[in-house]
């Protein structure tokens, strides 16, 4: 293995210009800023590659402490390709088109040695299959993070509470409500009602698309919790179809204030708020 390593780094440090032209070709990275860019990445790959050599590593321990250094570079090279939209699947196949310009390269060294040769190659191939699998796994978890980032940021986007007049608070509900949409719109309206002292809270489902017993005990907790911090709620857009799923689901929502329109509800609330708007003459 110590042989391997060391056609391998001599290789690695006499051939670097030449290993990462023939592996920018063979990984179709044409257009100018992409090349320099991805010439950038190789050199650090392989100096990272280097050291790991220069420390012994084994392929067959890639979890090992040596590895760490080659291992955060490969994560960080996944999270910017993620990041820029590209592929798992590419970003393997940056790592694997290594392989050929550094199996021509050892076969010209060792071209008198072939059980070294073979060896070596052995040994490259091993390490150079592990960077791509590390790639694609830290790839994947980067891709999930971007995901549940963008999913959290559009719940926020989706569930905005307004103020609609002074003590009163509304939330437009638009799209399916399961327990963590829920969460966050109990989170952020009973926050609001804090921060603003608003004594009616209004909860328009007109864009929620169906309600079933699931939902309909979403609302109720939400209602709950309002009225737990001193407030009154008031839920607006219950069309007929959702009356008469709440009908012939038994749903109780006796004792909660409901309205067909949002413009409904909002009189009620300023009804309830002591406020009487009169047309002007």
């Amino acid at each position: 293995m110590k042989n391997d390593h060391e056609a391998l780094r001599a290789t690695l440090r006499e051939e670097e210009n030449d290993v990462i032209e023939g592996w920018l070709n063979e990984a179709g990275v044409n257009e100018p800023g992409a090349r320099r860019a991805a010439r950038a990445e190789g050199a650090e790959l392989l100096r990272q590659l280097d050291g790991v050599l220069a420390a012994g590593g084994d392929a067959e321990r890639f979890e090992a402490a040596e590895w760490t250094p080659l291992r955060d570079t490969l994560a960080n090279l996944s999270r910017t390709r993620a990041a820029k939209g590209e592929s798992a699947g590419d970003t393997s196949l940056f790592v694997l088109a290594l392989k050929k310009p550094l199996f021509a390269a050892l076969q010209r060294r060792l071209a008198k040695d072939s059980a070294g040769m073979a060896s070596a190659l052995w040994a490259l191939s091993a390490a150079v299959d592990k960077l791509a699998q590390h790639t694609v796994t830290t790839f994947q978890q980067a891709r999930e993070d971007i995901i549940r980032r963008q999913q959290e940021e559009l719940l926020e986007l989706s569930t905005p509470v307004v103020k609609l007049w002074e003590g009163v608070l509304a939330v437009p509900m638009i799209g399916v409500l399961d327990s963590s949409r829920t969460q966050m719109v109990m989170e952020a309206l009973l926050q609001r009602i804090v921060e603003t002292g608003s004594g009616i809270a209004i909860i328009d489902i007109t864009g929620v698309p169906t309600v079933d017993t699931l939902v309909a005990q979403h609302l109720l907790k939400t209602v709950t919790a309002i009225r737990l911090m001193g407030a009154d709620c008031i839920i607006s857009g219950i069309r007929p179809q959702i009356a008469q799923t709440i009908v012939h689901l038994g749903i109780d929502l006796q004792g909660v204030q409901t309205k067909a329109t949002l413009a409904d509800a909002l009189s009620l609330a300023l009804k309830q708020a002591g406020w009487r708007i009169e047309r002007a003459a």
